[in-house]
């Protein structure tokens, strides 16, 4: 099965928020929806320049030109350190230009946990569907080599930064924090994670996934 269809992606805007493993799924999605119609992947934060999408500086009139030429665009603009920030084009725009819009709306530094500042994360407000991506290489590990913002996980968590992730104590992150309506649990591929991640499943109430971008394998746990 495509990660699209898994995802039940719509027309409209996608956010993709959380841990290491996002930018992976939007250029996942945004190239198997390219093949039905047209794909802006942006961000709201920052992203590294993609290499495989033709980057647009801008302005929708120039926007809509690249969609036609090319199908699938990289709207942004500039930023140091070769990477790009939200574009000028307000969102709402954006969603009438194309017809699936993929937006990264988190930063984790490439960590598979990540807990959220009360300015994080900028999901646009006619988002239709919010996915919060987790790594399952955190499994196990210490808050503190895994975490975006450790200290903060570990507030949430009720629970020190040198302690190790567990299924309760990232629930209870993911509960507290209650930003998406979709998780998606990545790098899921072998028994011991699959494990780890049913227990996760049953701590949480809401639709929760996993898999391995990878290997393009999807599983649904609740």
């Amino acid at each position: 099965m495509k990660a699209a269809t898994f995802f039940n992606i719509e027309h409209g805007i996608t956010a993709i928020i959380g841990g290491g493993g996002k930018t992976t799924l939007m250029y996942t999605l945004a190239n198997e929806l390219a093949e039905h119609g047209s794909v802006i992947v942006c961000t709201s934060a920052k992203i590294y320049r993609p290499d495989n999408c033709k980057i647009v500086d801008d302005n929708a009139e120039s926007i809509a030109k690249a969609l036609q030429n090319y199908g699938m665009v990289c709207a942004g603009t500039p930023a140091p350190g070769g990477k790009l920030s939200a574009p000028h084009t307000g969102f709402d725009e954006l969603e009438r230009l194309a017809d699936y819009v993929i937006v990264e709306a988190d930063g984790s530094k490439g960590l598979p946990l990540k807990a959220h500042a009360p300015y994080e994360p900028v999901i646009p407000q006619n988002s239709k569907k919010v996915i919060n991506v987790l790594g399952a290489d955190s499994f196990g590990k210490t808050i503190a080599d895994v975490c975006h913002r450790a200290e903060l996980f570990a507030k949430l968590a009720e629970a020190n930064i040198n302690d190790t992730v567990t299924p309760e104590r990232i629930a209870k992150v993911l509960q507290k924090e209650n930003l998406s309506d979709f998780i998606y649990i990545n790098k899921v591929e072998d028994e011991g994670k699959i494990n780890f991640a049913q227990k996760l499943a049953k701590l949480l109430n809401r639709r929760i996934t996993a898999g391995s971008l990878h290997r393009r394998e999807y599983i649904c746990l609740y």
